[in-house]
């Protein structure tokens, strides 16, 4: 399987860091050339570097924000006109826990234009591109909140939920086309040690479901080339929604999502 995708490019967004960065390790270790996209200022240079000189594929790295609209139909024009894509990983996203009634619009705005917009637009702008190619590939990143609305956290889940129905209905849509659509549903990851502090801080459940995201990438990518519509990473996590009623899981989810916050501050993590 590790041939599969061998001197392939795949288009990796939020690729610095977190998930995103361990797709690119992982599909770079397949011999899978890789194109980079993050925002400014994340050594989205030395990452390429790297990967380019550890596991001899081409690399190239496009640094942008993709909360502009303009900023990505400059970066699809780009990948269109220079490049034959046969793996689209929409991993760009952006989430937080704040009080509804205190959170700024801009602060909305970006979960909405990076989480839905970006996704809906790159998969768009690229599919031409990618139904040229023999076989290729779309993998969303949606996530476990995808599941349940929690409180402080009101548009993150809306906005992965959109996602995940998204995913379902263009894997619909194109099942019989040589571009297979898969959504994965992780759970919360030790992308740095701030993040992983915080899920700590929500006691039991949060040590048991926190994930690693070199072995998710892993197990994601197998996954995909095994042509699985629906990737669910981690069972405890799937098990305890799946079997806890709405009524009660809505208020246990909110109260430990409340502890984390400030309630001056919050906090908007972009990976």
């Amino acid at each position: 399987m590790k041939n599969q995708i061998k001197n392939q490019f795949a288009v990796v967004t939020g690729a610095s860091m977190g998930l995103g960065r361990a797709f690119a390790i992982e599909l770079a270790e397949r011999g899978c050339n890789v194109i980079l996209v993050s925002l400014p200022g994340q050594s989205l240079k030395e990452l390429s570097n790297l990967l380019s000189s550890q596991y001899n594929v081409q690399t190239h790295y496009f640094e942008t924000d993709l909360s502009d609209d303009r900023n990505i139909k400059l970066l699809t024009d780009h990948l269109n006109n220079n490049f034959n894509i046969s793996i689209l990983i929409n991993n760009a996203g952006v989430g937080g826990s704040m009080s509804f009634e205190l959170a700024s619009t801009d602060y909305l705005n970006k979960i909405i234009q990076v989480n839905v917009k970006a996704t809906i637009f790159l998969t768009h702008q690229l599919l031409s591109n990618l139904k040229r190619q023999p076989k290729s590939y779309i993998l969303n990143v949606s996530s476990i909140a995808a599941f349940s609305p929690v409180g402080y956290k009101t548009v993150y889940p809306a906005s992965k939920a959109f996602v995940h129905s998204f995913s379902r209905g263009l894997y619909q849509e194109l099942k019989d086309s040589n571009v297979f659509v898969s959504v994965v549903n992780p759970g919360a990851m030790a992308t740095n040690e701030e993040i992983t502090s915080r899920i700590k801080k929500q006691g039991i459940i949060g040590k048991l479901t926190l994930l690693e995201p070199k072995k998710v990438a892993h197990y994601c990518i197998n996954r995909l080339l095994k042509r699985d519509t629906v990737i669910m990473v981690n069972p405890i996590t799937w098990l305890i929604g799946a079997l806890t009623p709405i009524w009660l899981k809505l208020p246990l989810m909110t109260q430990i999502v409340k502890r984390e916050i400030s309630y001056e501050k919050g906090f908007c993590d972009r990976c």
